[in-house]
């Protein structure tokens, strides 16, 4: 039986892509950047693999010369945006041409008029800001009167926060299910999201019960592909959301890094071929996005120190895929994501080691390595690099 683990260090970029400028992101470089701003980090586990014979990554080894036990390449993103729908649907084969909406000047008055009269509630804000601050902002105004708070940001989104003891958790997102609904054409964004918050005045706080409502692919992924030969396809944690569910055989529910590492143990134990599929979300949501060097650098060597029970649970069969899907330097201006190459590592009992990938031309280069290795045929995006890694 053979199996693909596929982790996404959500937002862990490894510097500018040649139309960074598009973005208005050069100079961005998340790994690096924190490297050169918390030298005391250390992630030996992850080098062990690869990860600083990457074009551009050795200041991560702080000099010492390593001979990687793993394959690795720098991955170009080839569709237009910089978000986590976007990465993640090239990483699974589906080419984005044409970029998700974004409103910096927030939605349309008629939109937003329906919107209100579809819910109930009058809404908050409708305007690009970062989460944390609009809540600051608008917390108080949200609790008296009972209007939601929607905002965006630089990326394809439609937020939607409220205090839980203001509006229920099952009101909040049956609220985002009406905005998906009606968020499609030109308002297509790539996800609604719904941001709940606790806290009194002067101490709001978002919880981990966020919940995302993307937009269905636009096509056949790597997942639809994996479903239909009748193999397992696992998601765990924010991957249901980001495909709506659409190719996967069984989503498993889990939120912090941490938990979704556990999850991920747990699924390795029991499932028995095919694709487990996972997001490490806290680099971005709880570090990247707030610009929290210290708590990113502290994250990612919490998972450098868990990696190795990872690696001892793979089986005979099985690669484990480490990459990313954007980037979100915290030491760069802004709040949003920046727009990065990323990284990729491959190992398994049967992966040579120290192999160079190079850089690559899109993220979709895993999903035709992956359908190659599974041997399942299939029209995706991508180029495989199975037969220059496989023993």
């Amino acid at each position: 039986m053979k199996r693909v683990i596929l982790v996404v260090l959500d937002s862990v970029g490894i510097g500018e892509l040649p139309d960074a400028a598009d973005y208005g992101d050069i100079g961005a470089n998340t790994l690096i950047n924190i490297k050169k701003h918390v030298p005391k980090m250390k992630l030996p586990n992850l080098i062990s693999l690869g990860l600083s014979n990457i074009d551009g990554c050795a200041l991560l080894a702080d000099g010492k010369e390593i001979t990687p036990k793993g394959a690795y390449a720098k991955l170009a993103e080839a569709s237009k945006g910089k978000d986590t729908t976007t990465g993640h649907w090239e990483m699974a084969g589906l080419l984005i041409d044409t970029p998700f909406p974004t409103f910096p000047n927030g939605f349309p008055k008629d939109f937003l008029e329906k919107f209100e009269k579809k819910i109930g509630r009058k809404a908050l804000g409708n305007c690009v800001a970062s989460g944390t601050e609009i809540i600051e902002r608008l917390g108080d105004l949200h609790v008296k009167t009972g209007d939601v708070i929607v905002y965006t940001s630089a990326d394809s989104v439609f937020q939607v926060a409220a205090h839980e003891e203001v509006v229920s958790l099952e009101e909040l997102y049956k609220i985002c299910e009406i905005a998906r609904e009606m968020l499609m054409d030109e308002l297509a964004v790539s996800r609604v999201i719904a941001r709940p918050f606790i806290g009194k005045s002067g101490n709001y706080q978002r919880t981990k019960n966020r919940k995302d409502y993307s937009l269905k692919p636009t096509g056949k992924t790597m997942l639809d592909y994996i479903k239909e030969s009748g193999k397992e396809v696992v998601g765990i944690g924010k991957i249901d959301d980001i495909f709506a569910g659409i190719g996967l055989t069984k989503s498993v529910l889990a939120k912090e890094n941490m938990d979704n590492v556990d999850k991920l143990l747990e699924c390795m134990a029991t499932t028995k071929n095919g694709l487990i599929f996972t997001n490490l979300v806290d680099f971005d949501m709880m570090f990247g996005h707030r610009r929290d060097v210290l708590g990113y650098s502290d994250s990612l060597m919490e998972f450098d120190n868990i990696l190795p029970k990872i690696t001892e649970n793979l089986q005979e069969n099985d690669i484990l895929i480490l990459t990313a899907d954007h980037g979100c330097d915290p030491t760069f201006k802004g709040t949003d994501h920046t727009r990065e190459y990323v990284p990729l590592i491959a190992y398994g009992k049967n992966i040579k080691e120290n192999i160079n990938l190079g850089i690559r031309n899109s993220f979709a280069d895993i999903a035709k390595t992956t359908l190659e290795y599974l041997e399942i045929e299939n029209d995706v995006f991508g180029e495989s690099f199975l037969k220059e890694v496989i023993l």
